[in-house]
């Protein structure tokens, strides 16, 4: 007996094509401006029978145009010509994008998917991939930069995005520096290109995604959106947007164990709809992102009280410091949210280099010149107290919510150093020594005699006395090159 298939029968949803790299730019720039250079330049390898191969603008269109009506310098691989592969055409015409972007004061995007160097041309696809990186470096926190992967992004190609301010990768792109083929060549490792260098390795496990779209045409809002927080340039004034009403700031436990998410604390003190979380899948102890306080763009650094409890660790630390550095390279003011228990101890940390890594988060604080306030929601204990940008570290002002505690460590910790010998005589005592440590070393009121606090505010009150911080000496800034966004 002969079946037959139902018309009806439900298929698979088919997987929107992936856009080529002229639909990216169309996509990404507003209509109509960009201005293409370079569109009929042609490579001139003639080896390997690559003269019968010259296809015009060499897998790689470039230009001008306008994001959200702002000057921004671009460009888009194209894997469809000769595999988006790099030679020294294709480097001159991606170093002339970012030689624009240096001499017009403007933010640069691209679009990388390409096979990587192209093998035809030796040593001068390599030196055009070294040309492209040296004016990724003379860039750095001049103007903004931000690399879009939507394919693959192999070898020394890997770098240029690296050295960038923002990624933003599609679902299905990679990266890596060595290939699944390679690797089992050299190792005998079996290894899937995703398991190497996809999205989520990148976004959980290396910290290279800063951002991750499920599919390609995600990516283009996405950009617009983080350059709606950025100056076009360090020299530039912030970009200022009507203020929204925020979210209701949530109850925070005043029991020191218990968690909640940072996240609704900051959605409750800045515009409404305007905090865009980064790498929020990588060291998820500590939070950090872009948002808006009042119209104005600030940069946003919080202890994660439910993710290991808010401890700070070697990545944590280093996710920080670079976010740090990029909001202080553009002149974004810096809130921090306070809710540590200190650094998470332990042998993997201290041989993960927690010290020097750590070290990197204390200095950006200590370096930046933005405007910064740090509110002290709960607790703040130890070491961290001192690198989540303290009051004599340089923070402009320092806030504590009244039942925070300050100290050198937490109250069940102290008392068990401090008073072992009575705890010994009389275990019943432990309840009284924890309430009297607690009133005579943690108490904010005693942090704030000695100016280590500035003020106790309430909660409700904590959104507009960041804002009555931040405006004036906003105000006063004077826009300048402060230093680069080095890769952490």
């Amino acid at each position: 007996m002969t079946t037959t298939m139902n018309s009806t029968a439900t298929h698979a949803p088919v997987k929107p094509a992936k856009p080529g790299a002229r639909d990216a730019l169309n996509a990404l720039v507003d209509a109509g401006s960009l201005l293409e250079f370079g569109a009929e330049a042609k490579h001139q390898c003639t080896a390997f029978g690559m003269q019968a191969k010259t296809p015009a603008g060499d897998a790689v269109i470039t230009g001008t145009a306008e994001i959200d009506a702002r000057p921004a310098a671009v460009f888009a691989q194209d894997v469809s010509v000769l595999g988006g592969t790099l030679g020294a055409t294709h480097a001159q015409k991606i170093a002339q994008v970012l030689d624009q972007a240096e001499r017009a004061r403007c933010p640069v995007v691209g679009v990388l998917d390409s096979g990587g160097a192209r093998i035809q041309e030796g040593v001068s696809a390599l030196d055009g991939y070294a040309s492209i990186f040296r004016r990724n470096v003379a860039l750095s926190g001049l103007v903004p930069q931000i690399s879009v992967i939507l394919g693959a992004c192999a070898g020394g190609a890997a770098y240029s995005p690296a050295l960038t301010d923002l990624i933003v990768m599609d679902r299905q792109a990679h990266m890596f520096l060595t290939g699944p083929k390679v690797v089992r060549s050299v190792t005998g490792e079996e290894v899937t290109a995703a398991d190497l260098g996809g999205a989520h390795v990148h976004s959980t496990t290396s910290g290279l995604a800063h951002l991750v779209v499920e599919h390609p045409e995600d990516a283009f809002p996405l950009v617009r959106k983080v350059l709606s927080y950025l100056p076009s340039s360090c020299w530039d004034e912030l970009p200022l947007h009507l203020a929204l009403e925020p979210e209701l700031v949530p109850e925070v436990p005043c029991e020191q164990r218990k968690t909640y998410d940072v996240r609704q604390v900051v959605r409750g003190l800045v515009d409404g709809d305007s905090f865009l979380e980064l790498q929020p899948h990588y060291a998820a102890n500590i939070v950090i992102g872009f948002a808006r306080l009042d119209g104005m763009p600030v940069g946003v650094v919080a202890n994660q009280p439910n993710t290991l409890a808010g401890t700070l660790n070697a990545q944590a630390a280093e996710k920080g410091a670079r976010f740090v550095r990029m909001c202080d390279a553009f002149g974004l003011p810096l809130v921090t949210l306070v809710d540590t228990p200190g650094f998470l101890p332990g042998r993997s940390q201290e041989t993960d280099g927690v010290i020097r890594r750590g070290a990197k988060l204390l200095y950006a604080f200590a370096e930046a010149t933005v405007p910064r306030v740090t509110v002290i929601l709960r607790k703040a204990y130890g070491g961290a107290y001192i690198v989540m940008n303290s009051k004599q570290l340089g923070a402009d002002r320092v806030f504590a919510w009244p039942t925070a505690e300050i100290g050198v460590m937490g109250a069940e910790g102290a008392v068990e150093i401090v008073f072992r010998r009575e705890l010994a005589a009389n275990p019943g005592k432990r309840q009284e020594l924890l309430e009297n440590y607690r009133a005579e070393a943690l108490s904010p009121a005693l942090a704030t005699a000695r100016q280590a606090v500035d003020a106790l505010i309430a909660p409700e009150q904590t959104r507009e006395a960041i804002i009555k911080v931040i405006r004036p000496l906003t105000r006063a800034r004077q826009p300048r090159h402060r230093h680069g966004n080095m890769p952490q």
